[in-house]
């Protein structure tokens, strides 16, 4: 069994909301993605997916993007990412899963999973540009950087958990990155280290395509894999 990871589909079914209008790099995305997707990944196989899966603003509407996703080859695991406004409680998305049949996908947030040569777990995490926020007022940022904490320290735990005696290597999931250029999430980076976790993939970032896909901070690699920079084909995390 493989696993590969492949963040930020933004999956428009309906074409509403398509990242087609983004430029080149878009165009065909969803075509592409199952035509690279059947190429790379096998029924045995699982797919992480880091968040930013479909543009619907609610679970009900976004039953087409999960029928196009559910097709696909192999298990997904699902993460939440900024734009996933139709996340909903993990009981309530699981009763929407298995009445619609969506039997290849399961839920990566707060939780881990043994995949057998590893243990993977995840959370959204955080990442602020404050010149960047269309807020009005003033936003608590400790309070949600807390929050994200906690969510954190759940997704480890059971990782550790599940890791027992074994000597398993633990890899983590975000949506947005820890480390980014100048930006620095010292509170989550404290967290990597109290765990001693030395990889972890994050999705989030679009264009910018001529960054290193890997990068290495304070001894954690660091790896992107947004859709876009991955061309929209699933990234190898590793393969038997």
């Amino acid at each position: 069994m493989a696993l590969f990871v492949i963040a930020d589909l933004h999956l428009s079914s309906d074409g509403s909301k398509s990242m087609e209008k983004f430029g080149s790099r878009w165009t065909d995305y969803m075509g592409r993605l199952k035509k690279n997707w059947h190429a790379v990944v096998h029924p045995e196989d699982t797919v992480i997916i880091p968040g930013d899966i479909s543009w619907s603003l609610k679970l009900e509407e976004s039953l087409e993007d999960f029928r196009f996703l559910n097709a696909l080859p192999g298990k997904k695991l699902i993460g939440k990412g900024n734009h996933d406004f139709w996340w909903s409680t993990a009981s309530k998305m699981k009763a929407f899963f298995a009445e619609n049949e969506l039997n290849t996908i399961d839920i990566l947030y707060n939780n881990a999973y043994d995949m057998g040569d590893c243990i993977v777990c995840g959370t959204r995490g955080w990442f602020v540009e404050e010149s960047q926020q269309n807020t009005v007022g003033t936003v608590d940022y400790s309070r949600i950087i807390n929050r994200e904490i906690i969510r954190l320290r759940m997704s480890l735990d059971e990782a550790v958990r599940l890791r027992g005696e074994s000597e398993k290597p633990i890899l983590l999931f975000f949506h947005f990155p820890p480390v980014w250029c100048d930006f620095v999430c010292r509170e989550i980076l404290d967290v990597l280290h109290e765990y001693n976790i030395t990889t972890c993939y994050h999705g989030h970032i679009h264009g910018m395509y001529g960054v290193p896909r890997k990068m290495q901070y304070e001894g954690i690699d660091f790896i992107m894999c947004a859709a876009d920079h991955l061309l929209f084909s699933p990234l190898p995390v590793f393969l038997p």
